[in-house]
């Protein structure tokens, strides 16, 4: 094992934790200080686990199209309103690159990349030669994984935790329709974007004597990830929460569906990659 794939496990046992901390004993950790740990620990996991497969110039083609697109997109939101709708973040997040919080970039680029990975598991990219479709059919499902993540997450850490605020509130706990779109457009288009350079520099798609374990780990991190929406489930509080708007909502009922969503829909992802990966291994073995 080298030491680049003991690094990648280890962060993988590290952020299951702090999850599993968080989501069992709420007020443990500060919640600032969470959503960096939270952040930064996939941050670095895509670049320990990425570069055992691209190289650096490949790599750091992944994160500047995603920076630029997500930055790009996030920041032309809160001015306009498009693609996102109407929001701010507040300073819970810490320092902001113009509109848009460093930590947002952060999430963007781990948590991209790790739904990249697990979107590659489930249509088995680690194998040549790769179909001529698989430029746009890895975008397009990627991106559905992705947004999955949004999905489970967004009411929480808007409406509840108030991480941002929707000015017009939404009818998803106070989280406009649109943002999902907005959402899914925008990953789309760095993860598209990404395909299409990997195509034209024929960049290698795994490494070769470990796919399984490479497939596993980033399947674990997403796991993990829908684990504390499970978990926190069982330590909702009561009460209730106003959106920007004024409607007021149940907390009950958003951590009730947001642990829904993160088994039936992250862990209906997580499993279909997780299952592929077993099938191809034990076809291998």
């Amino acid at each position: 094992m080298t030491q680049a794939n003991r690094l990648s496990w280890a962060l993988l046992i590290l952020y299951a934790a702090v999850e599993i901390i968080r989501a069992l004993m709420p007020d443990a950790i500060p919640l600032p200080v969470a959503a960096a740990i939270i952040t930064f620990l996939p941050f670095i996991f895509a670049f320990v686990h990425g570069l055992q497969t691209y190289t650096a110039r490949s790599f750091a083609v992944f994160v500047v199209v995603c920076f630029v697109v997500s930055n790009t997109m996030e920041n032309m939101s809160i001015m306009t309103g498009f693609p996102f709708g109407h929001y701010y973040y507040t300073e819970i997040l810490g320092p902001k690159l113009f509109l848009v919080p460093i930590q947002v970039f952060a999430a963007y680029f781990g948590m991209g990349y790790v739904s990249w990975t697990v979107a590659r598991a489930i249509l088995w990219d680690f194998e040549g030669p790769r179909p001529a479709l698989r430029v746009i059919t890895l975008p397009v499902v990627a991106a559905f994984v992705m947004v999955a993540w949004d999905l489970t997450c967004d009411p929480l850490a808007s409406t509840v935790q108030q991480r941002w605020i929707w000015l017009d509130g939404g009818g998803y706990f106070g989280v406009p329709f649109v943002n999902f779109l907005g959402w899914y457009l925008t990953v789309f288009l760095f993860f598209q974007l990404f395909a299409l350079y990997c195509r034209r520099w024929d960049v290698p798609i795994a490494p070769p004597e470990r796919p399984k374990a490479y497939a596993l780990q980033a399947i674990g991190l997403y796991t993990a990830t829908a684990l504390y929406y499970v978990l926190a489930f069982t330590r909702a509080p009561g009460g209730t929460v106003a959106d920007h708007a004024g409607v007021v909502w149940r907390v009950g009922d958003i951590y009730t569906t947001a642990a829904l969503v993160a088994i039936f829909v992250m862990g209906a992802f997580a499993a279909v990659a997780a299952a592929v990966t077993a099938e191809r291994h034990s076809q291998q073995a």
